[in-house]
């Protein structure tokens, strides 16, 4: 009974969740997008997941599901119960002979011809079924006698393996013998419950109940065993569901697909990610204002000077000035002196274009990911920060082509069609009868991405015009006039029309930023064409590890621009 010394009676401790808070209503969602998004990068045009991609990719915390751990354990206990009794019930070296002695007396029956009879007695000795296959072809003829009896010898060879490989996994206790059909239904079963058993340890771990084979499960299991797992299942995978339409993944025809708002938030988590990893005695991203003529109006007022617009004039404060000089009274006489004017800040414009290398070599170390996944951190950054920017993103091959910012995260490596240790080629891209499609892709032609990218630059209004161009070594490729040039080894032909594209680039106002990644190729005449054209065109060159290609590309736009305005 309660009392003054008992206060409160019996207290109830709650020691586990309540299957109500689905996960708990503090903890944050999962991040459906970065994994969705981690998967296109990877693999370009696979533009859906399906569910068992989604549920393999997302992270849940377990300790927030009512009753995952408790059933889990219970059904791991049994499958574990299960392999026990089989391995203290049998013994696997009778039916290690028994194979064995299959093999030979199946050998023995055969009556190889006279030319073949060599290579039988080695093949058999040896247990070589890849010989025996070779054999079976050199017979000729596949219905003869000989010939079908290796297919059954190969068989049998092939069982023997198979039981090896069971006593050699497991290790049985028991008497019982085995004979060579048991022994591969029980490495059958025994296999088959190590697979379910993983597949619960880890979805204790990390909540990925969709990925459970449930049928599996429940030739192990009583029916009622897997009912509360099947009931949680369905409970987890609704709520994966829900949180993907929430963060922009439709679910059409049993695939998820990406929306526009799946983008953003992808890319506002690369932006928070990448700022978060920025030097901490970095003060903030943006500088102080630049004072000056400019659009945008700002709180702050100054007496009016000849040549002030008043279109940014202060109302309020003139007429109070006006008021407090001449006193109260009608009609109000505003003088020069009386007039304020609001202080405008200056907006100048920046226009970039970014050269994306996509050729064969950008495949090794997965190179052409971090690429990517830089392109949509700049992206992001402009259209959120600075949307009067112009920005155009140019795909780098033995072409030179823009790509559209959606199609951002399609792009792939281009597959290498030839490997010849020397390539000399040429095409007239004149002729009707010459398309792209026939010219080998894997090649790297700055000089044409230089190119295509002062075309472009030339028309902004603006004399803040800059080239990010990202490679991981020489170029291969070139145009003259109309005629493309591949050539592999790096000729200095192409080095030439590179440089002399750059050259024209300067001449335009344009700087040239190149950020050279590693590559297992790259050698020093890499990185000293790397410091020509720098040289050559006054601009800079970076040597950036992939993985940080993010952060120094959107750091050096942020400085570009703050020097912009100083």
């Amino acid at each position: 009974m309660a009392n003054r010394q008992t206060l409160g009676g019996v207290i109830h401790a709650y020691q586990q969740y309540d299957p109500k808070r689905f996960p708990s209503p503090t903890q944050p969602p999962p991040d459906m997008t970065s994994a969705a998004f981690e998967h296109m990068l990877m693999y370009g045009q696979r533009r859906e997941l399906t569910p068992e991609q989604l549920a393999r990719a997302i992270k849940i915390d377990p300790s927030q599901i009512s009753g995952l751990g408790p059933s889990i354990d219970a059904l791991i206990a049994i499958l574990k119960e299960r392999k026990r009794k089989i391995l203290e019930r049998f013994e696997t070296n009778r039916v290690s002979k028994s194979a064995e002695r299959a093999v030979a007396e199946e050998a023995q029956q055969l009556k190889p011809p006279k030319n073949l009879r060599e290579r039988f007695y080695s093949a058999v000795k040896n247990e070589q079924i890849r010989d025996l296959e070779r054999l079976w072809y050199a017979a000729g003829n596949d219905q003869s006698a000989f010939a079908r009896g290796l297919v059954s010898l190969i068989e049998t060879l092939g069982d023997k393996y198979l039981v090896e490989q069971l006593a050699a996994k497991y290790e049985f206790t028991g008497r019982e013998s085995l004979t060579v059909p048991q022994a591969l239904q029980v490495k059958e079963e025994l296999e088959k419950i190590d697979d379910l058993i993983k597949q619960l340890e880890e979805a204790r771990e990390t909540a990925q109940i969709g990925l459970i084979d449930m049928e599996a499960l429940a030739e192990f299991t009583e029916p009622g065993d897997v009912d509360q797992l099947s009931a949680l299942q369905q409970q987890i995978q609704d709520y994966l569901r829900e949180m993907a339409e929430q963060q922009g993944l439709e679910q059409r025809g049993g695939s998820f697909q990406l929306t526009p708002k799946a983008y953003r938030i992808f890319q506002a988590k690369l932006l928070e990610k990448l700022f978060s990893e920025l030097a901490p005695s970095r003060s903030g991203r943006h500088q102080n204002n630049v004072i000056g003529e400019g659009a945008v109006e700002l709180q702050t007022t100054k007496q009016y000077e000849f040549g002030d617009s008043v279109a940014n004039m202060d109302i309020t404060s003139s007429f109070v000035n006006a008021l407090i000089r001449k006193g109260p009274g009608t009609p109000v006489r505003l003088d020069q002196e009386d007039i304020e004017i609001h202080r405008t800040r200056n907006t100048p414009k920046c226009a970039t274009c970014v050269l994306m290398d996509m050729s064969g070599s950008m495949r090794y170390d997965v190179q052409y990911i971090n690429v990517k996944r830089m392109a949509l951190a700049l992206e992001g950054l402009i259209r959120g920060e600075y949307p009067g920017d112009y920005l155009q993103f140019i795909e780098m091959y033995s072409f030179a082509k823009p790509v559209p910012r959606g199609k951002l995260i399609e792009l792939m490596p281009k597959p290498v069609t030839v490997h010849d240790p020397i390539v000399r080629l040429r095409a007239d891209m004149s002729r009707d009868d010459v398309s792209e499609h026939q010219v080998p892709p894997h090649f790297t032609n700055i000089q044409h991405a230089l190119s295509t990218a002062r075309r472009m630059l030339s028309t902004q209004d603006t004399p803040n015009r800059q080239i990010v161009l990202i490679t991981d070594g020489l170029p291969t490729a070139h145009f003259e006039q109309q005629m493309l040039y591949l050539l592999y080894p790096p000729d200095p032909r192409t080095e030439e029309a590179t440089l002399r594209e750059g050259q024209l680039c300067r001449r335009d106002g344009i700087t040239i930023n190149m950020f050279l990644m590693p590559s297992w190729s790259q050698t020093e005449e890499d990185v000293r064409f790397a410091y020509r054209l720098a040289e050559s065109t006054k601009g800079r060159v970076f040597f950036t590890a992939g993985r940080d290609l993010d952060r120094y590309v959107v750091w050096d736009y942020l400085s570009r621009r703050r020097d912009i305005v100083s």
